[in-house]
């Protein structure tokens, strides 16, 4: 009877884990690792161990996040890079890989290759002193092989085949490059620019695919037009977001959807989704209070209109907000932590999608 009761209560509490672990993932990680490339979207702090101006690893960058520290991260706390991992089971994003963190048994849970101010375009990575997607790439293939010396070659191949992959890029080349260049914006036109990005989104695809990469989230595009920076630039005095570049974005995106439908129709074992965080980020942007926010035209940093890395947002900006949770915008380009875990909550279907 004794036995009989204690396999009951054996059951009962392996249900209640199993629970626990399909509302939030917090008992264990729904998939080996996690492996994220791209931007200052995601970027947890590789930029620290670079020579370039674009960081964001001092105050008041990261003053919400654990233990009030700028890390790097270009947002008062968690980005959409540390609430994607906590949806699939881990504590947040895995380590920035040029960080000391990022060594020994750390490598079994993945690691982020992202840099603030990359992208898909090497020359805009180029400009800034930064890491090009191609270069995160690199990384990758290293990470592998230390990933192999750790784990043992049989369990590694595992993890990098059952991980899941995020790839946020392309903000960065039309607003850091396109836009300002005039070799870039006088000789292609916004949807030439579009189809060039395209193309290096397959092949980094396809390369990932090549690696062993089997389950990829990519970002969609924000609402460039809708970023307090952007308005402040181009909206010639409106407080509105702009027509003309959302509808550039809007276009990458199909253009976008149309590649991840040929990519997973070419490779039949290969997840691959659209993770859309231009809708999420437009409806806060244009309906913040429709979500508890209270201001999205202006940022919280400084004035919030053309603020953002430490240049111009730190501790000396003048006007910066004292509760950034009802805020769209962190600085004048990034989404605060409490935008962030909207839109991480919209790709809930999705992400969920690629850890099955």
């Amino acid at each position: 009877m004794a036995v009989r009761h204690l396999l009951l209560l054996l059951a009962i509490f392996l249900v209640s884990l199993a629970g626990m672990t399909a509302q939030g993932g917090e008992t264990w990680p729904r998939v080996p690792a996690l492996m994220v490339f791209g931007d200052s979207l995601v970027d947890v702090g590789n930029n620290d161990y670079i020579t370039s101006v674009v960081k964001a690893n001092s105050p008041p960058y990261g003053r919400d996040f654990k233990d009030h520290v700028a890390t790097g991260r270009f947002s008062n706390g968690r980005l959409l890079s540390d609430i994607i991992g906590e949806k699939v089971g881990f504590s947040g994003s895995p380590p920035a890989y040029l960080s000391p963190q990022a060594s020994g048994q750390n490598l079994l849970i993945g690691a982020n290759f992202a840099s603030a101010g990359g992208g898909y375009y090497d020359p805009t990575a180029f400009m800034y002193h930064v890491i090009s997607l191609s270069k995160q790439l690199e990384y990758f293939k290293d990470y592998t092989t230390k990933l192999a010396a750790v784990a043992g070659s049989s369990r590694a191949q595992s993890i990098v085949s059952n991980s899941v992959y995020i790839i946020s890029a392309g903000s960065t080349d039309f607003g850091l490059s396109y836009y300002i260049n005039p070799l870039l914006f006088k000789t292609l036109t916004a949807a030439q620019f579009s189809d060039r990005l395209i193309g290096i989104f397959n092949k980094t695809v396809t390369q990932l695919y090549g690696m062993g990469a089997r389950r990829i989230g990519v970002f969609s595009l924000p609402p460039f037009g809708c970023l307090p920076l952007a308005i402040t630039v181009f909206g010639h005095g409106s407080n509105e977001c702009v027509p003309r570049l959302n509808n550039d974005f809007g276009r990458y995106n199909m253009m976008l959807s149309a590649a991840v439908e040929s990519l997973s129709n070419r490779h039949h074992d290969l997840k691959i989704v659209v993770l859309d965080i231009y809708k999420p980020l437009y409806n806060l942007a244009t309906s913040p209070e429709a979500q508890g926010f209270s201001e999205a035209r202006r940022a919280c940093c400084g004035t919030g209109t053309v603020e953002t890395t430490v240049l111009l947002c730190n501790t000396k900006s003048v006007g910066t907000c004292s509760n950034a949770t009802t805020y769209v915008f962190w600085d004048s380009v990034h989404p605060s932590e409490a935008a962030n875990e909207v839109i991480v909550d919209s790709l809930n279907k999705d992400i969920n999608r690629l850890v099955i």
